[in-house]
């Protein structure tokens, strides 16, 4: 009975054990699958997330891809930017430095051959180079000829002589203009005084290196002026030529030079009408035409009374002519002579039409 009993107590002393190691392996097997549930949970939320980027840089990528026209007007920008700069030509002036070689600096003047003189260096040639391509030949040659080691130089150019714009006829101020940065005709003629009294509505543009030359005619119309302002370039010439003028002398009442911008073509009764008719003592039956000829003047009568009341036809008037209104008071007649001299104190107007 003893023996029993000592077993069955050695029985219930050793069941624990069993029932402890059971409960600390369910533990780990809890832990083990909990810590894969949460990797895998981990994964499935940064798929979506991974996903998500790429979705949005791919977004960002077709928004890029279908505004082409930024990209490209940005390189057209910077191409034009580029077609525009203005490049070196024979009597230009510039400021070289030679950081370091205070003696190899100074201001140069491009020679007609396109080249400027530099000590220990001789000759380089610049025409055809904008000052950052100018700067690296300078570099390259001072490092040819072993005058500087590690050459670091700056070109400034102080005075454009040929990559400016000539503006020249009938303007304020005729002369060359920067052509630095772009430029259009109508600021190029504003930058000159803008035109005389005398200029015809037209300019003449002259390309460098192109022998025809374009002619622009400039409307009083906004959207066909707008069309005529066109960008120059470094090295073309603007002419603004002389409109012709016919001159209203004598008893009119506002005696004058008017400028023919009409391609139509201006008559006898025009012109007389925009100079406010003849006065009231004006002897308008005889009014005389001068025109120039290769010998000299040749006078026309024109009887501008019948011509007011419609008896005889118009005349067409020509650049130069001259159309004297004498008074009836006077019986001096003026000679063409006295009449041209007349025409240098003649104030100028504008046809209207």
């Amino acid at each position: 009975m003893r023996e029993q009993r000592g077993g069955l107590e050695c029985k219930r002393v050793m069941q624990p054990h069993p029932s402890f190691l059971q409960r600390f392996s369910t533990l780990i097997v809890v832990l083990v699958v909990s810590g894969l549930l949460q990797s895998t949970l981990a994964q499935n939320t940064a798929a979506p997330q991974s996903v998500a980027d790429q979705g949005s840089a791919t977004k960002e990528h077709s928004r890029l891809a279908s505004q082409p026209g930024v990209a490209l007007s940005e390189q057209n920008s910077n191409g034009q930017s580029a077609s525009l700069t203005p490049v070196l030509g024979p009597g230009d002036e510039v400021e070289v430095t030679v950081y370091g070689a205070p003696d190899l600096s100074g201001h140069i003047r491009v020679a007609t051959n396109g080249s400027i003189s530099m000590p220990l260096v001789g000759y380089i040639r610049v025409a055809g180079l904008n000052s950052s391509e100018a700067e690296e030949a300078i570099e390259a040659q001072l490092r040819q000829n072993n005058v500087v080691n590690n050459p670091q130089v700056s070109v400034f150019v102080k005075e454009y002589t040929s990559g400016g714009i000539s503006v020249a006829g009938e303007v304020s101020k005729p002369g060359v203009y920067s052509a630095l940065g772009p430029h259009r005709l109508f600021d190029v003629l504003q930058a000159a005084g803008g035109p005389t009294d005398r200029a015809a509505n037209k300019v003449v543009i002259s390309h460098r290196d192109q022998k025809d030359a374009t002619t622009l005619y400039i409307s009083k119309d906004p959207a066909e002026m707008a069309a005529s302002n066109v960008n120059l370039e470094p090295g073309d010439t603007v002419v603004v030529p002389k409109a012709g003028i016919v001159y209203v002398l004598g008893e009119v009442t506002r005696p004058g030079g008017y400028v023919l911008n009409s391609t139509g073509g201006i008559t006898v009764l025009q012109v007389v009408a925009v100079a406010g008719g003849p006065t009231h003592v004006a002897s308008a039956g005889k009014t005389r035409l001068l025109r120039r000829s290769e010998n000299g003047f040749q006078e026309q009568r024109i009887d501008l009374k019948k011509l007011l009341r419609g008896k005889i036809h118009d005349v067409a008037v020509r650049d130069q002519d001259i159309l004297f209104v004498p008074s009836s008071g006077v019986k001096s007649v003026l000679n063409a002579s006295t009449l041209v001299a007349t025409m240098g104190s003649a104030a100028i107007y504008h046809v209207p039409f």
